[in-house]
């Protein structure tokens, strides 16, 4: 067996050893549902009334930004995790076994991709349910939900490296928190970014989020020729554009993570 094929066959095992974490502590997976169906609700009904977008409801507006929302938040749980198992002691116990050293990274974001497919299957019903529709081709359709999953994947990577640069679940969860807020308000995900005062509007025009969310919109066919077209180039050619972002983050946040990763169990 190459090296390729042991980090894929640990990997796999690391990631059946974290679903089974997962299913002993269900609050893990609870927020990462519970939360974005309550924003579904909060926004469809109370903000959505108050909000008026020519051509398209808001619910269908609003569903890719919670897609996109709880994949955020969701990832989250990468990083919370490697940081509880490294307080434990745990890396060190895998370090004493016969496997891959980037085993460990690639189990616990194969699992958080896994229960990103959840997050996003129940999240797709309660939007069926607020009166959220697919108005694409079933390829488009499909392209919309494995762009999704795709960014899920990248974005973990980016979680697991801030986990073991902080190393302790409480700082993690603080500046998780910080930034992941901001970054998901300040975007195109529940407002048109167009209506911003000031400079908050290039902000969000050029936040990643709001390319992902502009994306997944022009997949699902969450799109009315009623609306102008965006001013900021990502926006323009969101499709390509987060396809990118993702193959660029998992370019940069692998390597970094792996690094990380083995400075951690070194010590």
């Amino acid at each position: 067996m190459n090296a390729l094929q042991m980090a894929v066959a640990d990997g796999m095992t690391i990631s059946k050893r974290n679903a089974l974490k997962i299913r002993r502590a269900p609050d893990l997976l609870g927020g990462v549902i519970i939360l974005p169906i309550v924003f579904v609700l909060l926004f469809a009904y109370v903000f959505g009334s108050m909000i008026d977008l020519p051509g398209i409801s808001y619910q269908e507006y609003l569903l890719p930004g919670i897609f996109v929302q709880t994949i955020v938040t969701s990832a989250q749980i990468t990083g919370y995790t490697l940081t509880q198992d490294l307080q434990k002691g745990i890396f060190d116990r895998f370090r004493t076994l016969p496997m891959a050293p980037t085993a460990v990274l690639v189990g616990q974001t194969l699992c958080d991709m896994l229960m990103n497919i959840t997050s996003i299957v129940v999240m797709a019903l309660v939007g069926l349910l607020v009166g959220w529709r697919v108005h694409s081709s079933p390829l488009e359709a499909l392209g919309g939900f494995l762009l999704l999953l795709f960014f899920s994947y990248a974005f973990s990577w980016v979680t697991a490296t801030v986990a073991l640069a902080l190393r302790t679940p409480e700082v993690f969860n603080n500046i998780a928190t910080l930034v992941s807020f901001p970054l998901v308000f300040l975007s195109n995900a529940f407002v048109d970014s167009a209506r911003l005062p000031g400079p908050l509007k290039p902000i969000a025009e050029w936040n990643p989020v709001s390319t992902f969310v502009q994306a997944a919109r022009e997949l699902f066919g969450n799109t009315t020729p009623l609306r102008p077209v965006p001013d900021a180039w990502p926006l323009q050619h969101a499709v390509p554009v987060s396809v990118g972002w993702s193959v660029l983050i998992l370019v940069v946040f692998v390597p970094l993570a792996t690094r990380l990763y083995k400075r951690a169990v070194s010590q």
